[in-house]
Formats: C-alpha cells, sequence, structure tokens
C-alpha cells in the first residue's frame, strides 16, 4: 500500500483527516499536490467562466430612486423646463423657415439669424435638459461584466431582463411622467423640420433650364443700373460688361440662368468656333454662368483674352469661341447671338442654341 497525504494529513499539523490509501497496483500514480484555495488544473487553464462558477450577483445593482428626492424633483423643474424650450425654440425656427420672405437682402440677414438663433437654442436646450437628467437624477455607479461565453445563458438573459427593468427605473425615464413627456415634446419640431426643408427640393425643373428669357428683339442691358447698352458706346477693346434681358433686374431665378458677358475684341482677334455672324463689330456675348457648377465666371484676362471661373479655376478662350482651355467644365460658355436695331441698340437675334449652365441642367 501506498500512503498519499493531503490536506491534513501526517505532513500538515494539526490536520484531522486520516490518510488515505491507495493499492500499489490500482495504477494510480502519485502526482504534484494542490494548494488549499487554488481552482483545479482544468478550471485554472480555462478562458472562459461557466455560469456555474460565477458568484451571485447581488439583487440589485442599481438604486432605484436618487439619494437626495429634494434636489432630484428641482432637477426635474429644470429639465422639464429646458425641454419646453427646445420645443419652442424648434417650432419657431419651422414658423421662421416658412413664414420669412427671402427676396433682398435684409430679408435673407433677418431669415438666417431667426433660423441660426432658433435652432441653436433648441439644440443647447436639449443638450442641457439631459446633462442635469444624468448629472442630478441618474445614479453614479461603476458595473463590470465578467468574460462570458459568447452564447447567453437562460440566466444570463434573465438576469440583463431584470438589469433593464432596473435601468429604466433608475434613469427616472418611467417614473417622472413630467419629464418624458417634456422630452418628446422637444424632440417633434427637431424631427419635423427635415420635413418642412425638403420643401426647397422641388418643385422638379422639368426643361425650363434649357431656355432662358433671350429672344428675338430683347435689348442687353446692364446687370446694375438696367440702362440698355449703345453698340457705339461699348467701341473700347479689352471692355468688359455684365449684361441682363430687358425686364429681368427683379427676377432673381430668370437672372440666375440669362445673365450674359459682354466681351469687347477687335475683329480680326475672333477665331473659330466663334460665330462671327453673332457678334458685332468684335463685340461678343458669352453666358456667364460657368458649365462647371454654374458659378459665375465673371474675371477676365485682357492680355489672353481668357475668362476665368473664380470658384474651380475653369479657364475659357473668349476669342475661340469660349472653348475650355483649362479646369474642370466640360464644354465651352454657350454663345449668345447679339446684333443693333435700328436704333443702335445692342439686343438678342434669339435664345441660346444650346443649354446654359451645368452640364446637368440639360437632364433636367
Amino acid at each position: 500500500m501506498t500512503e498519499i497525504n493531503g490536506p491534513g494529513g501526517p505532513e500538515h499539523p494539526g490536520g484531522d483527516a486520516a490518510p488515505h490509501e491507495v493499492p500499489e497496483d490500482s495504477g494510480v500514480a502519485e502526482g504534484p499536490r494542490r494548494v488549499v484555495g487554488t481552482p483545479p488544473p482544468a478550471q485554472a487553464r480555462a478562458l472562459l467562466i461557466r455560469p456555474e462558477d460565477e458568484e451571485k450577483a447581488p439583487e440589485r445593482e442599481l438604486p432605484a430612486d436618487p439619494d437626495d428626492p429634494r434636489t432630484a424633483k428641482k432637477a426635474e423643474k429644470i429639465v422639464a423646463a429646458c425641454f419646453l424650450l427646445a420645443m419652442v425654440a424648434g417650432f419657431g425656427f419651422i414658423a421662421a423657415y416658412v413664414g420669412l420672405e427671402v427676396h433682398s437682402l435684409n430679408a435673407v440677414l433677418n431669415s438666417n439669424l431667426a433660423l441660426g438663433l432658433s435652432m441653436a437654442v433648441a439644440f443647447l436646450a436639449l443638450g442641457a435638459g439631459a446633462v442635469i437628467w444624468v448629472r442630478h437624477l441618474m445614479p453614479e455607479v461603476e458595473l463590470t461584466e465578467q468574460r462570458k461565453p459568447l452564447r447567453s445563458s437562460a440566466d444570463d438573459k434573465a438576469a440583463f431582463k431584470e438589469t433593464f427593468k432596473e435601468g429604466a427605473d433608475a434613469s427616472q425615464f418611467v417614473k417622472r411622467p413630467i419629464l418624458r413627456r417634456t422630452l418628446i415634446a422637444a424632440t417633434v419640431p427637431v424631427a419635423v423640420a427635415p420635413i418642412v426643408l425638403l420643401r426647397d427640393m422641388g418643385p422638379l425643373p422639368g426643361t425650363s433650364l434649357r431656355h432662358t428669357a433671350w429672344k428675338k428683339g430683347t435689348r442687353l442691358v446692364q446687370a446694375v443700373t438696367g440702362v440698355p447698352v449703345l453698340a457705339d458706346d461699348f467701341s473700347t477693346p479689352g471692355g468688359i460688361l455684365t449684361v441682363v434681358p430687358e425686364g429681368t433686374l427683379t427676377d432673381d431665378e430668370e437672372l440666375a440662368k440669362s445673365t450674359v458677358l459682354l466681351i469687347k475684341l477687335r475683329p480680326e482677334q475672333l477665331k473659330a468656333p466663334t460665330v462671327i455672324n453673332w457678334t458685332v463689330n468684335g463685340t461678343v456675348a458669352y453666358s456667364k454662368i460657368c458649365t462647371h457648377l454654374g458659378c459665375p465666371a465673371a474675371l477676365y484676362e485682357q492680355t489672353t483674352h481668357h475668362i476665368l471661373c473664380p470658384c474651380h479655376q475653369s479657364t475659357f478662350a473668349a476669342d475661340r469661341g469660349a472653348a475650355v482651355i483649362f479646369g474642370p467644365a466640360a464644354r465651352p460658355l454657350p454663345q449668345l447671338p447679339i446684333t443693333t436695331d435700328s436704333e443702335g441698340y445692342l439686343v438678342a437675334q434669339s435664345d441660346f442654341h444650346e443649354p446654359v449652365g451645368p452640364s446637368f441642367w440639360e437632364r433636367g
């Protein structure tokens, strides 16, 4: 017989357990002894902890109510006030967007101020209310989740359900209806605002972008003063002038596609593909709307006869039919056919023979 001593055996003074005897021919080899209090070798090597090996969680992980009911009640009123302010500001944003006109510089300024201020107040009040809610109504606790198998056991699912319920209680969302209702009221106008903003996406332009206000006999007038342009007055080579169709100075939508750049060159400087029959003694007219993204191509270099768009540096040759010589624009600036009337004023022969502006306008 071979004698194996464990904790409390003869080799451990003070032990009260009797030694165990194992028959010598039993095939059991004597191995290293385990220290009292350490896990078995198999469990020590395990990466995941089995649910049955974990300690039982306390009955409740989160407190149901704040520590100071009086402070919580005061914070509740402040949060509700913040949410109500956010609701009023949100509806104010919608009212300003729908009701304020934007047909002048002062009107645009007032509209932008009202929109920016109301939306800023709405988000600021929502944020302040949320911060006060978290700081003064929810408990400040730290939870640690043990490493577990990826698949949750039935006990874990039940524990999560219970923790979720406790979290709902601790957040005060269920117990304090005034907070819940004012929060919902505050988020309604913020959620509705994008729907109102979609108004700017319609109606579809259809084929309206393919035509402008230019037609046979329409006089070219200066964009600022509205004064018609005499061919004899615009006779200095290198001169440049922004002109629009007569009678459209107050029509912003029409000006956005009908504005023209009038350039004076010497007749011998004009080369193909410029249509000479559409010019008057070297005066040529091109659409001012860049064919890249619609920016105003308003810069002109007299020495090189280059028209430049300041937005993305598209460059057009004014002496060669406004052909693209640099930049992302895909096609030349359309040329407007011009001539003179019986009084010597510059007039259009017809509308542009191709759509003006960016290429995607053609697909309207």
